[in-house]
């Protein structure tokens, strides 16, 4: 009797080893823990700029190629809100890193409404902030906004640069009514006819078109606006001051990411498909296309990342002029120059 109960304990023990073996086999989440080489993985929490769509599927290619792990990184990605919510998230503490519009956090901090965050990286070097509507809303030129109803989150950089793109475009701003919306529901508000237009990237065309079964009409912000640079990542003052190595590394991983998901759109969107189920990947891998205009451009040569503090001076007096800051601001007040790529 002895020996049968040793036998069905050894038995039953090397089936609970097998389990917790075939549980963690090829999972993501054993790698979690330790790099190749047995060191620990650093946790870090990532916001995407707005929702997850393919314009942000980057961070999911970091994740999923092992590039984050590489740097000594266990990343959790989570869904942004919009420029103002993720940079509240990230100096409140609940984040590390993320994008935002950079001309959107250029007013947050002009206007005193944020502050303890950095620009470590540039995503995008034109913005791509605009209005996007649908066919049969008779919109064809800003000033074909007045009168309609528009909608997006209350922190977005498009809603919160809106007033001075209406001045720079001639559109009476108090005749443009803006509703509430989340990110990603905004589509489903178009399509069902709710309202006029959406606060949308550029990029979103495709996403737009296969919500709403109808052909988008974009109202770019750089119609109207020069040198304004497109999404930034951002991290805390306080962890760009203490731990710059650690921002270095992080951000060098992520724009790897961005850089493999552009060369292949199509495998970053089925990627961002594979961790967000609601994904369409052939909107998502057409946002992609469409954005790898913007991540270059003539100023940062082949290298991805880069911010120039004078074109970043030129976005302020822009501002500036438009009547949008309530207080002068520098470029080194929302960017850390020592820890962004150069070209």
């Amino acid at each position: 009797m002895t020996r049968l109960t040793r036998t069905v304990a050894a038995a039953t023990l090397a089936t609970a080893l097998a389990l917790v073996s075939a549980c963690s086999g090829g999972s993501d989440s054993a790698d979690a823990a330790k790099t190749g080489d047995g060191a620990s993985l650093e946790k870090v929490t990532y916001l995407t700029s707005f929702g997850n769509f393919g314009r942000d599927s980057y961070a999911w290619v970091a994740k999923d190629k092992g590039f984050f792990k590489e740097a000594g990184f266990d990343v959790e990605i989570k869904a942004g809100q919009g420029t103002g919510a993720v940079i509240q998230t990230i100096v409140g503490g609940q984040a590390d890193f993320g994008p935002i519009d950079l001309t959107g956090g250029l007013l947050q901090v002009g206007n005193g409404q944020a502050k303890d965050f950095v620009a470590v990286a540039a995503i995008q070097q034109r913005t791509m902030a605009a209005i996007v509507s649908v066919e049969g809303k008779n919109i064809a030129t800003p000033k074909d906004l007045e009168g309609k109803k528009l909608a997006d989150t209350p922190g977005s950089v498009v809603r919160n640069l809106f007033p001075t793109y209406a001045r720079m475009a001639g559109v009476d701003y108090n005749k443009v009514t803006w509703v509430n919306g989340e990110a990603q529901t905004l589509m489903g508000t178009l399509a069902s006819g709710q309202v006029d237009g959406i606060g949308q990237f550029v990029v979103g065309q495709p996403t737009v078109e296969a919500v709403t079964k109808k052909k988008p009409v974009v109202l770019p912000y750089s119609n109207v606006m020069q040198d304004l640079y497109g999404n930034a990542l951002i991290t805390s003052s306080k962890m760009a001051k203490e731990n710059p190595e650690k921002v270095k590394k992080f951000t060098a991983a992520l724009l790897k990411g961005l850089e493999y998901a552009l060369a292949n759109p199509q495998e970053a969107a089925d990627i961002l498909k594979k961790n967000v189920n609601t994904t369409n990947p052939a909107a998502a891998a057409a946002e992609l296309q469409l954005m790898a205009g913007y991540v270059r451009s003539s100023n940062s040569g082949t290298a991805i990342g880069t911010l120039d503090s004078d074109r970043v001076a030129k976005s302020i007096a822009i501002l500036q002029g438009a009547g949008a800051l309530k207080s002068n601001i520098t470029p080194d007040q929302i960017i850390n120059f020592d820890l962004v790529p150069k070209a």
